[in-house]
């Protein structure tokens, strides 16, 4: 898909989802400043959906480098580095269900396996702090990490069908019964 393409499809998505969730979500108290940002949430996905089909490793290059860069013009209003990370979590709602609903169709073939996220380097595990009380220590064939593992079920095809977020210390079996009703 094209940049284009995500972006149109994120922004569809995004008119449906501020509709449903207006209608769902709890009375918010008024901001102190009741100000919009520069940069649409549907920007936002987009930019983080392009990072994750670039060649790029760490975010923060690929903002840097590529979309202050190269970008400006498909994003006129972008913002620093430090505000866009600001901007982030807000996304993760979105995101999830952009994702759930993005699934592949079923073709009888599926393929499970889990990638380790780490969180920190093994040295600063006692004094992180961010994932405190939620990611576990846990072993992946490199050896042993700090943090959670993404576990997919994908079709012959490559499609997402299904994933499930764990700590780190669950073993990769035991999320693969729920995500196989699905």
């Amino acid at each position: 898909m094209s940049l284009l393409e995500i972006f149109c499809d994120v922004d569809d998505f995004m008119l449906i989802f501020d509709d449903w969730l207006k209608k769902h979500a709890l009375a918010q108290a008024p901001s102190s400043r009741g100000r919009k940002t520069t940069l649409s949430m549907s920007e936002v996905m987009t930019i983080i959906i392009w990072f994750h089909q670039s060649h790029y490793r760490d975010f923060k290059a690929f903002y840097q480098e590529y979309v202050c860069q190269h970008l400006r013009a498909e994003f006129p209003n972008l913002v620093s580095y430090n505000r866009f990370v600001e901007l982030m979590p807000g996304t993760l709602l979105p995101l999830c269900v952009y994702m759930y609903l993005q699934r592949g169709q079923v073709t009888g073939i599926a393929f499970v396996d889990s990638t380790p996220i780490s969180v920190c380097h093994n040295k600063r595990i006692r004094r992180h702090r961010t994932f405190n009380g939620l990611a576990r220590r846990g072993k992946s064939t490199m050896g042993y990490f700090y943090g959670f593992k993404l576990h997919l079920v994908v079709n012959d095809q490559g499609e997402i069908l299904a994933f499930c977020l764990t700590p780190a210390n669950v073993d990769d079996r035991e999320p693969v019964p729920t995500m196989a009703r699905e």
